[in-house]
């Protein structure tokens, strides 16, 4: 997902003043069922064109005096023959179900029919709206106009100035003094609502750097002029790690065909793939810009804000299909980095 898109609207604006707002700490990892029926037998004689219906479970005497035997052939004449209109041996009486057709009052040929398989539901599909304060778009420049590539949220840290991403998101951007690279907060329909921030150094893991393992695909971005602290303006997600699964999760992102963010409720489950930790949220509607998109538990209604244990990335880069989407299982190895980015 990690692919550019097309330009969206909207310049470069300054970067607003502070305001209030506490940071929060990284969370401590939480640790964590045949129809039967009895005893009934129908069996029909035909005798001089007449039924007669005996129940099996009747005395043998009544059905002497009703002048039948208990087998249940046709009665024979004196000469060992059928009398004339009794079925031929081994023919059907009359009235009686053909041979594996259903008895009467049966719904089907078997006693206990299975029922039919329900339909599966349908997948959920990402929804847009608005934008939360704490989550926003990142854009690069390019002759001249500002282009979105990915997702990042802001994450209370102690300086309170770190957003997270996915680390492939940053893969050869240009950082530093004269970076191209900035973000924006709640960003929507090509509106700043709290400004532009200019990306000024990345932290990722020294796996990823060496050999871009799935793993370790997130990065933590320092924003801001030294001294702008932007969770000042917009809050931050807390940061959790160890968290158990499965349990539902809200997750946004930024598709680069649209000026508004989608988000989607679901489940997170761990993908069973031998060499890989990392979650699996099946949802449609996360195409290409999506990548950095946070995975949040725990939401407030009030704020927007929960806690926020993955973001788009890992295999596959996040996914190959806008309905399936991955994250790296934030674990040790997150809770080093952030510290490092803290620092």
């Amino acid at each position: 997902m990690p692919e550019p898109g097309t330009p969206v609207p909207g310049g470069n604006l300054p970067e607003i003043s502070e305001s209030g707002s506490e940071a929060q700490s990284i969370v401590v990892p939480r640790s964590p069922l045949a129809l039967r029926r009895n005893g009934v037998l129908i069996a029909a004689v035909a005798a001089g064109g007449l039924l007669i219906a005996a129940i099996a479970m009747a005395e043998p005497a009544a059905l002497a005096a009703a002048g039948v035997s208990a087998s249940s052939g046709p009665a024979p004449s004196a000469s060992g023959l059928p009398l004339p209109g009794s079925p031929l041996p081994g023919s059907p009486l009359p009235g009686s179900p053909l041979p594996g057709s259903p008895l009467p009052g049966a719904t089907g040929q078997s006693s206990s029919p299975s029922p039919s398989p329900s339909p599966s539901p349908s997948p959920p599909v990402a929804v847009a709206f608005d934008g939360t304060a704490a989550v926003g778009a990142l854009f690069t420049e390019k002759h001249g106009k500002l282009e979105h590539f990915c997702t990042a949220a802001v994450v209370g840290s102690p300086h309170e100035n770190l957003v997270m991403t996915a680390a492939h998101c940053m893969q050869g951007r240009r950082l530093g003094s004269d970076s191209t690279v900035t973000f924006a907060p709640g960003y929507h329909d090509g509106k700043f609502p709290y400004g532009q921030w200019l990306v000024r150094e990345e932290f990722v893991d020294s796996n990823w750097q060496k050999y871009q393992d799935a793993n370790d695909d997130f990065a933590f971005l320092l924003v801001g002029r030294p001294g702008h602290r932007i969770q000042k303006h917009t809050g931050g997600e807390t940061l959790e790690v160890n968290a158990p699964l499965p349990q539902q999760a809200e997750v946004i992102g930024y598709p680069d065909t649209t000026n508004l963010p989608v988000k989607c409720d679901g489940p997170v489950t761990r993908l069973h793939l031998k060499g890989y930790r990392q979650m699996v949220f099946d949802c449609g509607g996360f195409p290409n810009g999506t990548s950095g998109g946070p995975f949040l538990t725990h939401v407030s209604r009030k704020t927007g804000r929960g806690d926020i244990i993955g973001v788009i990335g890992g295999y596959q880069q996040g996914g190959d299909t806008s309905s399936v989407s991955y994250s790296a299982m934030f674990q040790r190895n997150v809770e080093n980095l952030f510290k490092r980015a803290s620092a």
